[in-house]
């Protein structure tokens, strides 16, 4: 699976990078900003996204995007996971910083099974 991840604390960017890379999946780009990640958006499949941004933006209203406009799946990765609020509509799941490498790969596997959508496609073809 290819990810992104949109985060602006540079020491949790780095631990998720591993946790992605030794999982074996394509890590497409980390990025501190919505514009940025908006604009490699249409390079991954899924993406980790925190809530507050370097920009100052929403991660709520940034995973919105993402699964409205570009079909990606999203995890939220937050320490305030109850502001996530009516955002997680749509997400694959919410990880609770300080978050264990099991706690993230069992995000990231829920992500890799087809949605409702994908799967019901699936069965009409």
């Amino acid at each position: 699976m290819k990810i992104m991840i949109v985060e602006d604390d540079a020491l949790i960017a780095l631990e998720l990078e591993r946790i992605v890379e030794d999982a074996g999946h394509e890590l497409v780009g980390t990025f501190a900003t919505s514009e940025r990640a908006l604009a490699y958006a249409m390079k991954a499949d899924a993406a980790l996204v925190d809530l507050g941004l370097a920009d100052g933006q929403s991660g709520a209203a940034l995973g919105r995007r993402l699964i409205d406009q570009n079909n990606m799946k999203v995890i939220y990765v937050t320490g305030s996971p109850a502001k996530v609020g009516s955002g997680i509509d749509g997400a694959v799941d919410v990880v609770s910083k300080p978050f264990s490498d099991r706690r993230l790969l069992d995000a990231l596997c829920k992500a890799a099974l087809p949605s409702r959508r994908e799967a019901n496609l699936a069965i009409v073809r």
